[in-house]
């Protein structure tokens, strides 16, 4: 797995030919988010679109999967829009270049694993939280296998795919031997983090 720097022009051609996925840490923000926070997301993902745009020189992104979508097309694009806008603002310049917007969830698995997150949530017992966290396992486990399946089979030789999903999930993806997986991490990423580490540290020292 290498970071985008990590790619450099003269050694570029070994990547042509292989298949390859281009991942991008899924970050939202929601109505209450704080300004200075907001403006931070907002560059990381103008960051993102540019890093792309560079990495593509090992081969244009054909296939796009994101986390959350289990339909195709203007559909799923729709949905995606709703759910971040400025990952569907790339996702829809992707699709304007040739790309197609794939499902990567499947709903059969893709609902109960949302449902008993959410339990997780709200259950006040340890008795009842346990077993709530057995079935969420449950779930999570063939969540993972699902998606693993559908980027081995939906990326063909030499093809490239983007994968926007929060990498906490995506670090738990086995990647097949012959993709070569590379990170987006522009550097307002690390302003995210130290925003949200400064937070905590704020609220710690406040309470």
């Amino acid at each position: 797995m290498a970071e985008l720097g990590e790619i450099k022009k003269p050694s570029i051609n070994q990547y042509i030919e292989r298949r390859k996925v281009y991942c991008v840490n899924n970050i939202l923000i929601g109505r209450d988010t704080p300004d200075d926070l907001k403006g931070i997301v907002q560059k990381y993902w103008h960051q993102v679109e540019e890093q792309l745009e560079r990495l593509e020189l090992a081969g244009r992104v054909k296939k796009v999967f994101c986390e959350a979508i289990y339909t195709g097309g203007e559909e799923a694009l729709r949905t995606l829009s709703e759910i971040n806008e400025y990952a569907g603002r790339i996702v829809k310049k992707k699709l304007e270049e040739g790309a197609e917007l794939l499902p990567l969830e499947d709903p059969s698995i893709y609902g109960p694993y949302l449902d008993w997150r959410n339990c997780l949530v709200v259950v006040q017992t340890e008795e009842v939280y346990r077993k709530v966290a057995e079935f969420f396992q449950q779930y999570h486990k063939l969540r993972l296998q699902h998606i693993q399946k559908r980027l081995q089979d939906s990326i063909g030789p030499a093809e490239a795919a983007l994968l926007i999903m929060a990498d906490e999930e995506r670090a738990k993806i086995q990647f097949p031997p012959d993709m070569e997986v590379f990170l987006v991490t522009p550097p307002a990423h690390d302003e995210i983090l130290k925003w949200f580490r400064d937070n905590l540290r704020n609220k710690t020292e406040g309470s």
